[in-house]
């Protein structure tokens, strides 16, 4: 998959990874097997597409950058899907690949990193497992544990549906050009039997708890809790990031059981 050269373009956020020992290293724990339904998301320069195909056979790749979109459509075994990643809905493109579950990979941007993981939340139905490259920092947050400073709504909300691991590290160096933060690598697993709860009244309340972090949940969830009517009990003497995110999801329960 190679033509001329490509200058990365700061509007689409494009680091692309050039360490070879560090893309076996993700492609070990990508651990792709033939046919298997693989849809990759920022390929760029196929750094990582390459490798896997390779293994799969076919590969479906989601890419904005018209120029490497074309470079790609050149690979007949793979699948270009040329679009912002955000449109993409995942759950037509599984009915459309014949697929029960995908397997997502990808070097996402970094500057909508969390905005396509909530994307991404909203067909994890569809879902077997997601291996991204991520910021450190964005990982941090995301498996962080209660009582800590990274805990927040992006732990709550991920945690609730996700089994998480941050598998590797990624020094700088290792992309062209070097971003100017520390990078690794997530595994996402869909809970089997995630606790039930609206995603969307979950989130607002998560977020209202979050809202004022450094304050008592009385100053933040405890508003939006009488705004609701709610007339149960909940421990408001607390921090947002001292409530486990079982408690969070037990009190959006509770919260629609008595809208009801």
């Amino acid at each position: 998959m190679r033509a001329g050269p490509h200058l990365p373009r700061k509007r689409f956020g494009q680091h692309f990874l050039t360490d070879l020992s560090v893309i076996d290293a993700i492609v070990r724990a990508i651990a792709p097997r033939p046919s298997q339904p693989m849809v990759e998301i920022g390929p760029g320069l196929a750094a990582l597409t390459q490798p896997l195909v390779e293994r799969l056979g076919q590969l479906t790749v989601i890419e904005l950058d018209r120029d490497l979109a074309a470079r790609l459509r050149q690979h007949p075994q793979l699948q270009v899907v040329e679009r912002d990643v955000l449109q993409v809905d995942f759950t037509a493109l599984a009915r459309e690949l014949g697929a029960a579950r995908l397997r997502i990979v990808g070097n996402l941007p970094y500057n909508i990193s969390t905005p396509i993981l909530f994307h991404l939340l909203d067909h994890v139905a569809v879902v077997e497992d997601q291996h991204f490259m991520l910021q450190k920092e964005v990982i941090d947050r995301m498996v962080a544990v209660p009582a800590t400073a990274a805990y927040g709504r992006l732990s709550v909300m991920l945690q609730w549906r996700y089994a998480m691991e941050d598998v590797l590290f990624v020094p700088p160096s290792a992309f062209e050009p070097p971003p100017k933060v520390d990078s690794a690598v997530v595994r996402m697993v869909p809970h089997a039997v995630p606790a039930p709860v609206d995603p969307a009244l979950l989130s607002e309340l998560v977020q209202s708890a979050f809202s004022q972090r450094r304050k008592l949940l009385r100053h933040s969830l405890g508003k939006w809790l009488a705004q609701k009517e709610f007339g149960g009990t909940f421990d408001l003497q607390r921090r947002a990031e001292e409530v486990p995110v079982g408690e969070y999801v037990a009190l959006a329960a509770s919260v629609a059981a008595a809208q009801k």
